[in-house]
């Protein structure tokens, strides 16, 4: 295989697409302007949905053991709570939490597995130019840390080089959206007192609002809001610790700063995140406010869809359209995720005395009512990401049942999926990361018909698609799929592709041949 793929940007995304494409063989040049990563924690939650997403490259364990673990979102009035939306009560994943840590050390860990799967990162080298975008092949112009350049002609061209991303400039892309009337200062401090250490604490009150992220060790994110500055001078400790007392549960001291800023917040998502032979993906195809610590998750969710279909592109085994479905899926994910970050930055921003009673009142309500566990808290931990993202708060319908696009309670593996996949304990189905899985669902009961009808389909498909057999019929997957006896065709993502009855099965070869 000769054609290679230029990623641009060596941050967490451009790093998790590289892994992705190497794990399947695809070669992969990944270059950065920077000379290093940042030495700042700047996203710090990973989500329960990208905790299953890189479970397949070895990542996941990595992150849990050298993180903190989040069991869920807090939301305070006044200092008083309002509601927790849970991620230990999740039953549909296997990683029912979060883990807090330091983007640095998160991209400290994708470096490590991108090392072992053969990569590397060429610092200092920067993007000059791009030609024939549409073309069958784009040349790339290099400039390299001495400043010389070179030309380099690539089958595909990546841009995951953040906001201000050459790659989107170079090729014409649009970069729209809003700028929110509202600043927020940032540090990393140790801090003792009343704030939980196990949760995520956003804290409202007529002043702004106050966000706690616990990051272990006694050391915490805190996030405020603030008028408009012209001063770039960074917040002292006096001043994290005036609003921490006027706005926080309890009472709370911070210890000294590990450092600290202030910066504006925008949200913007690019026209396109397919142009000819360039795709775009995290930072440098979607920007959104960090209310909810969306932003990281949202792009390595990018170089996941992405990664599958760039290197099932790659490989001859998927035909160039898939992309179109990247540009199409997770353009739409992007602005969903940014109506509800920017949603929950109005929350706070809320300064009439009716206003906030109207809030406070809908979010108790929905806490009492168990709204917020059973349509927040997938949010949040966006295992509710569906395609397309309209869908994201509709419950599977008892009369229809999951739809196509739909997230399955399944756990994406590397190679060839065996039988089962333990994870804290629980068992849970696995489909393959490497290519499209015919998941044979017997339903409640294993009938000698479906039996044979599962032996032929496994002889019909294997070779083109992974086969799986669930050993059990209960848990998450048994109240997805249900009683009846289904045949699912899964995406290596873990969303559903195709469901099919037992009598439509002679409609299983053009499903699997229809793959966009």
């Amino acid at each position: 295989m000769d054609e290679q793929v230029l990623i641009v940007g060596a941050g967490p995304v451009g790093m998790l697409l590289a892994c992705e494409l190497l794990r399947q063989g695809v070669p992969v040049r990944l270059i950065d302007e920077a000379r290093d990563h940042s030495a700042h924690s700047r996203a710090t939650i990973v989500w329960p949905r990208l905790l299953e997403l890189m479970h397949h490259t070895g990542i996941t364990p990595r992150l849990a053991d050298a993180g903190h673990p989040i069991d869920g979102v807090t939301y305070f009035s006044h200092g008083r709570p309002l509601g927790t939306a849970w991620m230990n009560r999740l039953r549909d994943t296997p990683y029912p939490y979060a883990v807090a840590i330091a983007q640095s050390e998160t991209e400290r860990i994708i470096e490590g597995r991108l090392a072992e799967l053969g990569g590397k990162i060429e610092r200092g080298v920067r993007l000059a130019a791009i030609r024939d975008p549409h073309g069958p092949r784009v040349t790339a112009v290099l400039a390299g840390p001495d400043g010389t350049s070179a030309e380099l002609e690539t089958a595909w061209l990546v841009g995951a080089d953040g906001s201000h991303s050459a790659v989107r400039k170079l090729v014409g892309g649009s970069f729209e959206g809003e700028e929110f009337d509202v600043s927020f200062s940032v540090t990393d401090a140790e801090i003792t007192g009343d704030t939980p250490q196990n949760v995520v604490s956003y804290c409202y009150t007529p002043q702004g609002s106050l966000a706690f992220g616990p990051l272990g060790g006694g050391v915490c994110r805190v996030a405020v809001s603030v008028p408009h500055s012209t001063d770039d001078t960074p917040p002292s400790r006096e001043f994290f610790q005036r609003i921490v007392d006027e706005r926080g549960p309890g009472h709370n001291v911070l210890g000294e700063l590990r450092f600290s800023t202030t910066f504006r917040v925008h949200a913007r998502i690019a026209a396109a995140f397919r142009t000819g032979r360039t795709l775009l993906a995290g930072d440098a195809a979607h920007i959104m406010s960090p209310a909810g610590a969306q932003g990281m998750n949202t792009g390595l969710q990018d170089a996941v869809n992405l990664g599958w279909r760039l290197g099932g592109v790659v490989r001859g085994e998927l035909p160039e359209a898939v992309l179109d479905g990247y540009d199409a899926e997770r353009r739409d994910a992007a602005h969903a995720v940014a109506r509800t970050t920017a949603l929950q930055t109005h929350w706070g921003l809320l300064r009439k005395p009716r206003q906030i009673a109207m809030r406070d009142v809908a979010l108790r309500a929905a806490s009492s009512s168990g709204l917020v566990q059973r349509a927040l808290a997938p949010l949040v931990a966006q295992t509710g990401v569906r395609y397309p993202a309209r869908n994201v708060l509709r419950g599977a319908l008892p009369e229809q049942g999951v739809r196509p696009g739909e997230r399955l309670p399944v756990l994406p593996v590397a190679g060839e999926p065996g039988q089962e996949v333990r994870v804290a304990g629980r068992t849970w189905t696995p489909v393959s990361a490497d290519g499209f899985t015919v998941l044979l669902w017997p339903g409640a009961r294993v009938s000698p018909a479906w039996r044979a009808l599962a032996e032929r389909i496994g002889d019909d498909v294997r070779g083109r698609a992974f086969v799986v057999e669930p050993r059990y019929a209960e848990g998450p997957l048994a109240d997805t799929l249900g009683a009846k006896p289904r045949v699912a065709v899964v995406r290596p993502d873990g969303h559903l592709h195709r469901l099919l009855t037992p009598s439509q099965v002679d409609e299983l070869d053009a499903v699997l041949a229809a793959v966009v």
